[in-house]
């Protein structure tokens, strides 16, 4: 089939083309934004004007409340109570109709049980005095009138007139600005301005001695990632990059042993209070248990798929629980290296995992931001915290409250155990914020990825230390880091694992006082965030 299509003069067709040049030249994206533009034009001069008010539809609103929250009001009978004060109007600063009070509302005069003279300084006479001793019969109503809580309870079931449920239903649509708010007291009459609530503040903080640097340990060949101190106090163990294992004299300072198995970076060691044993796991994905009389591996505990990033043990039974970069954590049975559960929810490398003998026994912090709490006899979740925005690394149980505190580049959050409450947060520590401390004093120590560790009160949060050690002889200052930090079992010592492949041991100021080092602090307005 021959489709005949119109054939234009030579000289039309350089202005066809002209045409369809200008229209190709403006997308569907410029031309809908120009058309929005106009509309914009054509309406600015009405934006954010308010809608008049039709009174007929307004009227038509009030009915239908009156019908449908007040019906079963409407027809009550009125409380009979005389009044000779001229009738009251309800109105508001919008200029909203007028409702005419009605004039059976109970108004109730409490007259005062001990008269005053008229002015300062002007002796108490009969004549003098301003208040007179109510008589028998105003004693009477006034008892009838008392507690006037219940007597206006009483007239409010029973006088609901129309002007009334008029005035109540039009208050939800109004809200009345402050400076105009007054209280009504219970005999119907105004009081002056309601005084404003103070704002919280901090409250003042418990004094800290300032702690100081007094040993540094060198010994390891990499940076040192973690650390634990035994329960008899007398020795504590450090894990590093150089792929060993370091028991030291906690007294001294001097090397006593070094443990040798490990393929890859030791990430993580603990001490049993409850046997011979010490635990250790690393980015080798191997987790072992080491005879402490024998200085030997006696188990391994195979299952996670990739890096261990941490361990605990728990503190009444034989059971310890590893954290890795599969996104999950694992719970062995010590004796039979058994995987009794996975604890599988994080979407990403669980960073650090705690255990405690009461409700929830397991809490994992994780790089997908959230705090898990977990149920260990069923192995699921109990609650989920997600207030954190960045990665949660460092995690630490208060050793006497049943709370405990979460470390993240965003801040350091205290919470309340069982359900994981929100107390507060600790703000300040700007950095990457590796580990946690706390000992009972209620002293928390926070060490970050740039060095610096702050110590905090933890009942207020008050931050009254900061401190940034210098690094070893001959490191970068780039290799300035805080991996991990413990305090001994007296709580006396805190003892710190770091990026420059030291070991550095902090102590408490016995010279320092109140007086030489005063808390830094004023009660300003609490301005913390609560989520």
């Amino acid at each position: 089939m021959n489709v005949c299509l119109p054939r234009f003069p030579d000289r039309v067709k350089p202005l066809i083309g002209l045409y369809e040049r200008d229209v190709q030249k403006h997308s569907v994206h410029t031309l809908v934004f120009r058309s929005l533009k106009r509309t914009h034009d054509m309406f600015v001069s009405d934006h954010a004007k308010p809608i008049a008010l039709d009174e007929q539809s307004f009227k038509m609103k009030m009915a239908v409340k009156m019908k449908t929250e007040y019906r079963p009001v409407l027809d009550m009978p009125v409380l009979k109570e005389g009044r000779d004060k001229g009738p009251l109007h309800a109105s508001d600063s919008y200029g909203q109709p007028e409702y005419p009070l009605p004039d059976n509302s109970p108004d109730y005069l409490v007259t005062g049980t001990h008269p005053y003279p008229s002015a300062p300084g002007v002796a108490l006479t009969a004549d003098t005095q301003m208040q007179k001793m109510p008589s028998e019969a105003g004693v009477h109503s006034m008892a009838l009138a008392l507690p006037p809580s219940q007597a206006r309870q009483e007239a409010s079931r029973t006088a609901a007139s129309v002007a009334d449920i008029h005035r109540h239903a039009g208050g939800a649509e109004r809200s009345h600005p402050p400076q105009h708010a007054l209280s009504l007291m219970e005999g119907g009459t105004k009081s002056s301005g309601l005084v404003p609530r103070k704002a919280p503040t901090m409250p003042k903080p418990q004094w800290h001695p300032p702690w100081k640097l007094y040993r540094v340990i060198s010994g390891h060949l990499g940076w040192v990632r973690s650390i634990a101190v035994e329960p008899g106090n007398q020795w504590f163990v450090t894990g590093s990059a150089d792929r060993t294992i370091k028991i030291w004299d906690l007294a001294s300072g001097r090397l006593k042993l070094s443990l040798t198995g490990h393929i890859s970076t030791v990430r993580g060691v603990a001490v049993s209070t409850r046997s011979p044993y010490l635990f250790s796991c690393g980015e080798d994905k191997q987790v072992k248990c080491w005879d402490l009389e024998y200085n030997k591996v006696i188990r391994h505990y195979h299952g996670h798929l990739s890096a261990v990033y941490g361990l605990d043990l728990h503190p009444t039974i034989d059971v310890l629980v590893t954290c890795s970069r599969d996104a999950t954590a694992r719970v062995w049975d010590i004796r039979t290296k058994a995987n009794v559960h996975t604890l599988s929810g994080h979407t990403n490398t669980v960073a650090t995992v705690k255990c405690q003998s009461a409700e929830p026994q397991v809490i994992t912090g994780s790089h997908d931001t959230t705090i898990r709490l977990w149920d260990l006899i069923a192995g699921k979740t109990r609650a989920t915290l997600t207030n954190h925005k960045k990665s949660v690394r460092a995690l630490v149980l208060h050793p006497r409250q049943y709370t405990f505190a979460s470390g993240s580049p965003d801040n350091i959050k205290q919470w309340k155990f069982p359900d994981g409450n929100f107390i507060q947060n600790l703000s300040g520590h700007n950095a990457i914020i590796n580990t946690l401390a706390v000992n009972s004093d209620g002293v928390l120590v926070s060490g970050a990825d740039n060095g610096t560790i702050h110590m905090w009160d933890w009942r207020t949060g008050y931050n009254f230390q900061r401190i940034h050690a210098a690094v070893q002889p001959g490191s970068l200052d780039s290799e300035s880091g805080i991996f991990a930090c413990v305090f001994d079992q007296s709580e006396s010592r805190l003892i710190t694992a770091e990026a420059d492949k030291t070991i550095k041991v902090y102590k408490e100021d016995e010279t320092a006082t109140e007086e030489s080092h005063p808390v830094n602090w004023k009660p300003e307005i609490l301005k913390r965030k609560r989520f």
